[in-house]
């Protein structure tokens, strides 16, 4: 393929000047990163998924009793237990493996990947 060398660049104006570096600039939160600002810990969302991790499996615990007669309820109460069990026991379980990932530091988990509730 040929290279087209007629092609006249004109220089950009200098009062479009995107230098990062420059301090007299207005703040734009787009550039001014911080490695500590991804480290902030989201502690409401921690609690929130430990308090769903441990009411799942409490709930999965009650439907277990009922299923095997360790407890008195209907079969229909097991299963709405069961499910709700589920329903709260998933978020929590993977929220919190999340959070614990990155508080060991594996590689791939930080816990700006916990949405901040």
């Amino acid at each position: 393929m040929a290279t087209r060398r007629n092609v006249h660049y004109t220089p950009l104006d200098t009062d479009d000047n995107d230098n990062i570096g420059d301090r007299n600039r207005p703040f734009d939160p787009r550039f001014d990163y911080t490695p500590k600002a991804l480290d902030k810990v989201p502690w409401k969302s921690i609690v929130l998924a430990l308090f769903l991790l441990f009411l799942g499996t409490g709930l999965l615990f009650l439907s277990y009793f009922i299923f095997t007669g360790h407890m008195g309820g209907d079969q229909s109460q097991a299963f709405g237990l069961l499910a709700l069990g589920f329903l709260s026991f998933l978020p929590g379980f993977y929220e919190t493996r999340i959070a614990y990932y990155a508080w060991r530091g594996a590689k791939g988990y930080r816990f700006s990947a916990i949405p901040d509730y």
